[in-house]
């Protein structure tokens, strides 16, 4: 009882001292880049229950005392605390999350700040990403990431090469290892498809993480030596908005293969002979047709994306999405559209110790394929695109009663009469629990489940009327396929902050699993057509691994990593392999001597070894088995009365084992004027031992004349260097770009029995190859004969220096002259933003990539315009050289040229009008240009092709683009 009466008392002396000292606070809250009201942000005071949220305009009223400290926090937006101070109003901008992922890097199995990372990782948030039409995610950090190089092609929808630092291989995959929420893809395509990543909606995309050095890779062991891009995907926010995109596209091919037309064609004929034979005029037409005019359009394509976020059962944080692309190609019948699906949902339970994110994604990819640029170029401009008279559905043919057998089809008519498409229906997504344990909050637990099931067929029909077709019959053929991936990781993470050590340790196991299967009709409107399927053996893949983070001082840094893999792709003793990686980095900035500079703001040197693997072999998974295949139609025999199908033996290497790449880095993260001028500088080597590669067996060793191997060994040395600047911030006016370059030399250091390997195989007589593998040079050089030139600088026809001096011009007198790969990759975005204007625009640069063009060292020879009763036309570039026969030229280095560029891949301009009604926040539109110009010294369409062969790549347009975000 007395107890009670003494707090009885207590608190009736302090109530009018806590009535009369507390104030009333209003204000509002809104987002800081739109300065739009925020609806239910917590207010609250620290270390306390006392609270409020905002409503639906943003606004909030709380009674605090002098000396509070008011939280302010938001899903999505980074948390302020603000000590209150006697103010009447406090008004409150919020700053989105992203801007906090400048400072947080996700990491394989888990996260870290700039400031601790020890590896080579660079981040790139959706408020940097590189914007315009953008159909597929990798172009989104197109030119933004030093040592990353990414080339995709012109057709709708079309995938991409994504190397980073060059590789690490010669015949196995180049490409990275890509893992969207925790998932890895698979890198194998898939008929019907444009690409891996091309059913992805880029408007989902939150960020990339870009993974380099082996520290940061080598957590991913047996697949990581082509580098790792991590995709998060964007998650639900308590914030109720509706946002609608809409984006149009006007595209337009603004570049040809120069060919003569009609009138020129005619007086090229009349006048120039073949090898002394005049050509017979009696087969010129009376036209004029630009063929490639008629097989291009110009491009009306679409994008629309509607989100939808905020809480489900008040509580839920949930995003829903739907996007659809419809893309026309340029060229007549080509087409890509996608419909995609996306469900985000985040609950956080048992006061935030259990985090749960769903994310399920459904995508529906149609193509129409469809390419007839080679006949576009061949076909004889002086004949018409239609004849009435025609039995070929009313398009002009040559023929002769019936059609002539050799002679070049009608390219319009090829598009126009065949139906060649492919569809793929996407499934992807994963659950993931993060538990918090109760008794030690330290340490968490995390399962993550993933699936991947793509189904995906292809029809390919062509009408009667085609003319290398059956007339009866036509052409139907059809092809299925479906891939699965399956993902089971679990591990255990601890973090702990002592005296002075941090410690971070990670544990866990991963299993992941694939599968393929499939087959093809034949033709079904053939009566003798020869079905077949195919099941290829399931890959599986096991991991166990680990890594310690150990911090001192912060000042001090260790990291430690370790994966143990397994793979069912190698044989008994092949199986498991082991990646271990070190790193170690010194935050120089926070020592005493620099702790207090005003121009050094961050200074953090960096040291890293390991090793990682390559088990991405270029063909079967099973090679390590005796192997059986089934015979074709060709291959049965006759038993009595049944017919049995044979059985043919396939090639083994029961040997086969792990390619790996060991990599040692060094490098500087430097921060400037208080982080306005940051960024990056690495030097790295890595050396690829083992190198997985389809080479030559000597006759009667095994069942073919060229298995898969280990071979040899590929050496990269490269810098990178990377700049972000603020170059101007205030209020109403913003500056700042990026800037990032690449010097990598890449060359071949070991080769089984030191032979030479031949590769690149070329349009232009049979089985010529243009490149070469050979120790002590760059992978894939062009390996051509010195041409020789007259006094006039013309190149003189089959005449090639003697090299060897042996008096003989053969093979021996061919040598290797540059190659495909860029030695420096340069890259360049800037944003400004005045007012409610925005512009932003993005350079790339590749200096010293050399290609073979294949386009003109084909086709653009003399012999060429007539093939027996048919004429054909060349391009115009046969003038600047004279060659008469195809055969004599086409290993000329005059066809390989320099392909260095300097190329404007977008450039938009927008205006956002704000708080336009209480419903409608804000709207911004815009409009812009992609494929702005190309500026090289290369005399075909595109410098950028795959591989470094031009042999008539699907051209890129030019587009006119124009777009609207609403956002409600």
């Amino acid at each position: 009882m007395k107890t009670f009466t003494k707090k009885l008392l207590f608190f009736m002396l302090i109530l009018p001292v806590y009535i009369f000292g507390q104030n009333k606070l209003s204000g509002t809250v809104t987002e800081q880049s739109t300065s739009i009201p925020l609806p239910g942000v917590n207010v609250v005071i620290k270390s306390t229950t006392t609270g409020t949220s905002t409503d639906f305009d943003g606004n909030y009223q709380i009674e605090v005392n002098t000396g509070d400290i008011i939280v302010f926090s938001y899903v999505g937006y980074r948390t302020q605390e603000i000590t209150y101070t006697g103010q009447a109003t406090l008004n409150v901008q919020l700053t989105d999350d992203a801007a906090q992922l400048d400072e947080i890097v996700v990491i394989g199995y888990g996260s870290t700040t700039k400031k601790d990372a020890t590896g080579s990782v660079e981040a790139i948030t959706s408020e940097d990403f590189t914007k315009g039409n953008i159909v597929t995610p990798e172009n989104l950090l197109n030119g933004r990431v030093s040592g990353v190089s990414i080339t995709t092609g012109g057709a709708p929808g079309a995938g991409s090469q994504i190397t980073i630092r060059g590789g690490s291989s010669i015949n196995a995959s180049n490409s990275p290892l890509i893992i969207i929420d925790g998932l890895p893809i698979s890198n194998d395509g898939l008929n019907g498809s444009r690409g891996i990543l091309a059913s992805i909606n880029p408007n989902d995309i939150d960020s990339f993480s870009v993974l380099k050095d082996a520290s940061a890779t080598a957590i991913y062991g047996s697949r990581a030596s082509n580098g790792v891009i991590i995709i998060v995907t964007k998650k639900g926010k308590s914030k109720l908005s509706v946002t609608y995109d809409a984006q149009y596209t006007f595209g337009e091919i603004t570049d040809r293969i120069n060919v003569f037309s009609g009138d020129e064609f005619r007086a090229l004929v009349a006048s120039q002979p073949i090898n002394g034979t005049t050509l017979d005029e009696s087969l010129l037409g009376a036209a004029n047709t630009d063929w490639q005019d008629e097989i291009f359009r110009n491009t009306v394509s679409a994008q629309h994306n509607i989100t939808m976020q905020g809480l489900v059962l008040k509580a839920v944080p949930t995003r829903f999405s739907f996007g659809t692309t419809n893309q026309e190609g340029a060229i007549l019948t080509s087409k890509f559209e996608r419909r995609s699906l996306g469900l985000s949902v985040n609950p956080s339970l048992f006061d935030d110790h259990l985090k749960i994110n769903l994310n399920a994604n459904l995508a529906f990819e149609d193509n129409r394929f469809g390419n007839t640029i080679g006949q576009a170029i061949r076909f004889d401009p002086t004949q018409p695109v239609y004849d009435a008279s025609s039995p070929f559905g009313g398009f002009y043919q040559h023929r002769n009663g019936s059609v002539v057998s050799n002679g070049t089809t009608n390219p319009v008519a090829s598009l126009l009469q065949s139906n060649n498409t492919g569809d793929s229906n996407r499934s992807y997504g994963n659950l993931n629990f993060e538990y918090k344990f109760h008794f030690l909050p330290a340490l968490k637990a995390v399962l993550n489940i993933g699936f991947d099931e793509t189904e995906a067929k292809t029809i390919n029909i062509t009408s009667t009327q085609v003319p290398t077709n059956d007339p009866v019959k036509g052409n139907d053929s059809r092809g299925f396929q479906r891939r699965t991936n399956k993902l089971l990781d679990g591990y255990l993470s601890y973090n702990k902050d002592f005296d002075k050590i941090s410690a971070g340790f990670t544990a866990g196991y991963s299993y992941q699993k694939f599968t393929n299967n499939g087959g093809n009709t034949g033709n079904r409107r053939d009566d003798a057509s020869f079905a077949s399927t195919f099941a290829d053996p399931d890959v599986v893949l096991i991991g166990f691994f680990g890594r310690a983070n150990l911090s001192f001082l912060d000042k001090y840094l260790l990291t430690l990593t370790y994966r143990r893999d397994g793979t069912s792709r190698f044989g008994e003793g092949n199986k498991w392999g082991d990646f271990p990686a070190a790193a170690i980095a010194w935050n120089m900035s926070d020592e005493d001597f620099l702790k207090n500079s005003n121009t050094i703001s961050n200074l953090k040197l960096r040291a890293s070894y390991g090793i990682t693997g390559q088990q991405d072999l270029p063909g079967q998974n099973d090679i390590f088995l005796n192997r059986y295949r089934g015979g074709d139609q060709n291959s049965q025999y006759q038993f009595g009365n049944a017919v049995i199908q044979s059985l043919i033996a396939s090639e083994v290497n029961p040997d086969l084992k792990w390619e790996e790449t060991t990599t040692i880095e060094f490098g500087i993260d430097y921060g400037l004027f208080d982080q306005r001028i940051s960024g990056s500088l690495n030097l790295f080597q890595k050396n690829s031992t083992d190198l997985l590669f389809t080479a030559a067996v000597a006759d009667g060793t095994n069942f073919s004349n060229s298995i898969i191997q280990n071979i040899g060994e590929l050496q990269i040395q490269g810098l990178e260097f990377s700049l972000n600047a603020d170059v101007i911030k205030n209020e109403n006016f913003n500056v700042d770009f990026n800037f990032n370059a690449t010097f990598l030399d890449r060359e071949i250091t070991e080769l089984a029995l030191g032979q030479d390997v031949r590769t690149g195989g070329i349009s232009g007589g049979t089985g010529n190859t243009i490149q070469l593998l050979r120790v002590g040079e760059a992978p894939n050089s062009f390996h051509v004969f010195k041409q020789l030139y007259d006094t006039s600088g013309a190149p003189i026809e089959g005449a090639y220096v003697d090299l060897n001096g042996d008096n003989i011009i053969n093979d021996d007198d061919r040598y290797l002259k540059e190659n495909p790969g860029a030695d420096v990759i340069l890259g360049f975005q800037s944003n400004i933003n005045y007012k409610k204007f925005d512009l932003s625009f993005n350079l790339r640069a590749n200096i010293g990539n050399y290609v073979y063009n294949n386009a003109n060292s084909s086709r653009a020879q003399y012999e060429l315009l007539q093939d027996n009763a048919v004429l054909g036309n060349i391009p115009t570039t046969v003038l600047n050289t004279g060659f008469q026969r195809t055969s004599d030229v086409i290993i000329s280095d005059a066809y390989v040229e320099d392909a260095s560029f300097l190329r404007m891949d977008n450039i938009t301009l927008g205006y956002t009008f704000n708080n336009i009604s209480k419903q409608l926040k804000s709207v911004r539109l815009w409009g812009g240009v992609q494929n702005v110009f190309t500026i090289t010294n290369y005399s075909g369409l595109d410098p950028e092709v795959f591989n470094g062969i031009d042999n008539l790549i699907f051209p890129r347009s030019r587009n006119i683009l124009a777009g609207a975000n609403f956002k409600f």
